[in-house]
């Protein structure tokens, strides 16, 4: 099912976006760093489709998910008007920490790759356990693993 938080499909979240010209360099190709900014969105809209609000956790819970560790390769540029999708699965589910291998394609072409390492912090940016309730949403997701 297709919403605008994306979808779940083949083991993955998928969240489909278009290149604008603010995404873009001169010469109309994606700005490096601004694949970040699309897999940050694609997980959070994976964490919305599944019912999880980053605001409630933050105001109810007090906690937050930092990125502790991010790992890029670059492989093809995106450019101007493409139509492209990130795929987001998770690879791993612990106490504290959610990881993530994301994936940023153009039809079949694979543009970016991204591995991601996210701890769940509270407000003074301690680690705190993932909440049961969120720990039951992350491990339910399709290609999710916990332990």
């Amino acid at each position: 099912m297709a919403d605008a938080y994306g979808r779940f499909q083949d083991g993955a979240h998928i969240l489909p976006l278009r290149v604008y010209w603010e995404d873009t360099d001169a010469a109309g190709i994606v700005y490096y760093a601004n694949y970040l900014r699309y897999t940050e969105r694609a997980r959070s809209d994976m964490l919305r489709a599944a019912g999880v609000g980053q605001s409630a956790l933050r105001d109810e819970d007090g906690i937050v998910f930092a990125v502790r560790n991010c790992e890029v390769e670059y492989l093809k540029p995106a450019r101007l008007d493409d139509e492209i999708e990130v795929h987001t699965s998770l690879t791993g589910i612990g106490g504290a920490t959610v990881s993530a291998d994301q994936t940023v394609k153009r039809g079949g072409d694979d543009l970016v790759r991204t591995s991601v390492r996210l701890a769940c912090v509270n407000k003074d940016g301690r680690p705190q356990r993932l909440p049961p309730n969120v720990r039951h949403i992350l491990q339910t997701l399709p290609n999710s693993t916990g332990d």
